[in-house]
């Protein structure tokens, strides 16, 4: 699809979701901290995971910039129209054109032919 410009969006959540990510993510740590002298490695590696989810809803609370949960790439679809509708709607005005005598049978078909490649 020639012409057509997808950009890339980065969904983070919300202030909200950071914030009770971030208060969960202490707790864990808390936790953490008070299960190292029984679980050993795992006590360490719990409170390790724990730190990196709290700093990063912390990252995103505090921030505008934030860390993205996921991404997606997002088409323009012409003001709300969708590409069916503008295609169908493009090649109705030409013929309009052409049946009001505004523009030659020769024009017709070159606008005609850009439109068909453009749009396939």
């Amino acid at each position: 699809m020639e012409g057509i410009r997808v950009r890339r969006v980065r969904v983070k959540p919300s202030k909200s979701q950071s914030f009770v990510g971030m208060i969960g993510g202490a707790v864990f740590v808390i936790i953490g901290f008070s299960i190292i002298p029984m679980m050993g490695m795992f006590g360490i590696f719990w409170t390790i995971m724990a730190m990196a989810i709290a700093g990063m809803h912390a990252y995103n609370y505090f921030t505008d910039k934030g860390v993205a949960s996921w991404e997606i790439d997002v088409e323009p679809n012409h003001q709300g129209i969708n590409r069916e509708e503008d295609f169908e709607a493009k090649l109705r005005k030409l013929n309009r054109l052409k049946e009001d005598g505004l523009i030659t049978d020769s024009e017709f078909a070159k606008k005609r032919a850009d439109i068909m490649k453009s749009e396939w």
